[in-house]
């Protein structure tokens, strides 16, 4: 018997590839996998619903701490895109590995997704699958399928997708971030309605302080800084405040907190791998939080070269995951780097929000590259270090751009000047 593994969410599309994985591709057995990234519980409603109604096995996967560890990853690696901070690029491959998993333990002859051949997540699917030696199929892209003839077909074969086919938007959610798109989204020149935002209140003018604590460059305690102290001492006991938290609770209470303030809206055109420029809108309270306080400790505790360097590490470990390559050898090689600097990324930075901005506004750490007697206008001298030593540098900052300029005005015709290169005064006069 054949058997073929589906990423099912029971929406529309997923829904259609179930008949037609046995009627076009000829398959014995179905079997679909739906795997919780933090989607909402109505969503896992709606697979197991419509996986009994088709008579469909169907299986369950938590990769929430997984998917959340490496939420946390990218936030040592500053991931952003266009922007905007990489959230379903980032859940993809885990959930393309896990359904992989059930495959295999399910003695499966391939696995199916229901992407079309217009987005990314094809390829940041098979780019896991591929390395197996099981097929792959994408019947919607394969059969060239719209919307349109999804809808006649599942009408005709008479299939459970009123709840798949509901809503004017595609909206897809994780812990991370939630994206909303299509309709009229597709058009650039339309003013989104407020209404197609659920994780981020509209900004009321009121601001709020939280303290956010990093080891090793990873996130881990969130205290409110200013808050009533709880009303009794079983409220204290469930507050999660200033405690170390893991990975899911810690994202899961910085999206409402930061999203209550309206931080982590973005309105972008994204361009994809395939070419095409798309209108996208996301929402990521607690994924533009912890970039920003992660960013201004890193202010603090890392040398200039570093952080120039590390813009260009970040860069392309932000470009992999996107393409769903988290993986790639590369990327082992630019983790390498980034675990380095990590190491005095220790300390806490204090975030206020306001306006829906996540604004870093303190930060400290004992590994901060720092000195506030130097640096500061109040001081005369620090150990043998006086401000008169700046003179020679500022004479020599420059000396080049000054003998250039001169060169080029001899060149120019403009006039014939006699070039100081005796290192004195005279090419300090100009």
């Amino acid at each position: 018997m054949t058997r073929v593994a589906l990423a099912f969410s029971g929406g529309l599309d997923t829904t259609v590839c179930v008949p037609l994985l046995e009627e076009e591709y000829g398959y014995d057995d179905v079997i679909g996998v739906t795997v919780d990234v933090g989607q909402p519980a109505e969503e896992f409603d709606e697979a197991e619903e419509t996986a009994e109604a088709l008579g469909l096995e169907h299986y369950v996967v938590d990769a929430r701490e997984e998917f959340a560890q490496l939420c946390l990853e990218s936030v040592r690696a500053n991931a952003t895109y266009q922007g905007y901070p990489l959230g379903t690029a980032l859940a993809r491959p885990v959930i393309a590995e896990a359904i992989l998993e059930v495959a295999e333990e399910h003695d499966c002859d391939a696995l199916a997704h229901g992407c079309t051949g217009k987005g990314n997540d094809q390829l940041r699917f098979e780019a896991v699958w591929r390395d197996t030696d099981l097929d792959v199929y994408a019947p919607v892209r394969e059969l060239g399928l719209t919307r349109e003839w999804e809808q006649e077909y599942a009408a005709e074969k008479d299939l459970p997708v009123e709840g798949g086919s509901g809503g004017d938007w595609s909206i897809d959610t994780n812990i991370w971030s939630r994206s909303i798109e299509g309709d009229d989204l597709e058009d650039p020149s339309y003013v989104p309605p407020t209404d197609i935002y659920e994780w981020t209140d509209e900004p009321t003018g009121e601001t709020e302080e939280i303290e956010i604590a990093f080891e090793n460059g990873y996130p881990v305690a969130v205290d409110v800084l200013g808050s009533e102290a709880p009303a009794s001492q079983s409220e204290a006991d469930a507050s999660d405040d200033g405690k170390e938290m893991d990975p899911v609770s810690l994202v899961e209470h910085l999206n409402e907190v930061a999203g209550a303030h309206g931080v982590g809206r973005t309105d972008t055109m994204e361009d994809r791998m395939l070419g095409l420029k798309v209108r996208e809108n996301y929402e990521h309270p607690a994924a533009t939080t912890l970039l920003n306080a992660h960013e201004a400790l890193e202010g603090l505790v890392l040398t200039q070269e570093e952080r120039q360097f590390k813009q260009q590490i970040d860069n392309q470990w932000s470009q992999k995951a996107y393409e769903g390559l988290i993986d790639a050898p590369l990327v082992d090689a630019l983790e390498g780097f980034i675990d380095e600097t990590q190491k005095r990324v220790t300390g806490t930075v204090t975030i206020r929000f306001e306006g829906g901005q996540a604004r870093p506004v303190a930060r400290d750490s004992e590994y901060a590259a720092y000195s506030a007697a130097h640096a500061s206008f109040d001081t005369e001298t620090v150990g043998k270090i006086k401000q008169e030593d700046a003179t020679g540098v500022a004479k020599y900052h420059g000396f080049q751009r000054r003998l250039a300029n001169k060169a080029i005005e001899k060149i120019d015709g403009d006039e014939t000047v006699e070039l100081a290169t005796d290192g004195g005064n005279d090419a300090d006069e100009e």
